[in-house]
């Protein structure tokens, strides 16, 4: 004779071990959405238009991702390194923003066009004169600056970023070769070798730069308010590309754990 008490307790038992199984999917699918959609850390980077080559002149974007959902970055100093002083710097207008270059008298004078230099510049500052870089967007600040180095592979630049609420983050950490990416890493500008015979093909000539760099304001009002682009051509864009193949893959995996879990209940049912 069937014990009813006995059918009971195996039918509380089996519902209780579904829904156990149940929750671990899920929790493991909100797990793998958790880990794999996460959006890449970001900060601010600095990158070539082209080519920078050691002893030529080059085009440069430093850009700023807003990482605040309640504030706009409304202020960005670059300040440059000291030990490899570029006498000529000059900003690309960026409408909303107004850029002011500061230069500096040098301890030991550089030889640029033939002539010596007593001055370079130390710092670029940019400021909003409108919204700035709201939550959800990023701003590009292009600088035409050299002669580049000879003597070095990279030139690391400290960034200063604030926000409207009166926030400051300070991108001034050397990254070290063999350790892992500081918290706060400094801009830094690759180098390459010069070609022989000339300038690379992603500098200027010289001519284009003799005089310039003297301290001055450009800017453009505007808006302030960043435009969204569908691709970054800068060396970004594969850390970009790489957290959207991971939320992908993160999505992936949470639909099949789903799946599993009401396959394996429906089994069970049946």
């Amino acid at each position: 004779m069937t014990n009813p008490t006995k059918n009971s307790q195996h039918t509380v038992s089996t519902r209780t071990a579904r829904a156990t199984r149940t929750a671990v999917v899920g929790a493991g699918t909100l797990t793998a959405l958790a880990l794999f959609s996460a959006p890449a850390f970001a900060h601010v980077s600095v990158s070539p238009e082209g080519v920078a080559a050691k002893g030529d002149y080059a085009t440069v974007n430093f850009k700023v991702p807003n990482e605040r959902d309640n504030a706009s970055t409304t202020k960005l100093e670059v300040n440059f390194p000291a030990d490899h002083p570029l006498a000529s710097v000059q900003p690309q207008a960026v409408p909303g923003w107004k850029a002011v270059v500061t230069k500096s008298k040098l301890d030991k004078p550089i030889e640029m066009h033939g002539e010596k230099i007593d001055e370079a510049v130390t710092k670029v500052t940019w400021t909003a004169d409108g919204k700035g870089v709201e939550p959800g967007f990023f701003q590009k600040f292009p600088l035409s600056m050299g002669q580049l180095p000879k003597d070095t592979d990279e030139l690391v630049f400290k960034a200063i970023q604030t926000y409207s609420n009166k926030e400051v983050v300070r991108w001034i950490e050397a990254p070290q070769e063999g350790q892992a990416e500081p918290e706060h890493p400094a801009p830094v500008l690759t180098l390459a070798d010069a070609e022989e015979g000339g300038h690379h093909g992603g500098g200027k000539a010289d001519d284009d730069h003799s005089g310039s760099g003297d301290s001055k304001e450009n800017g453009e009002s505007g808006d302030g308010k960043a435009t969204v682009e569908a691709a970054d051509d800068d060396n970004d864009g594969g850390s970009d590309t790489t957290a959207r193949v991971l939320a992908v893959v993160g999505i992936v995996v949470g639909a099949a754990g789903v799946a599993f879990g009401v396959f394996a209940g429906r089994r069970r049912t049946g």
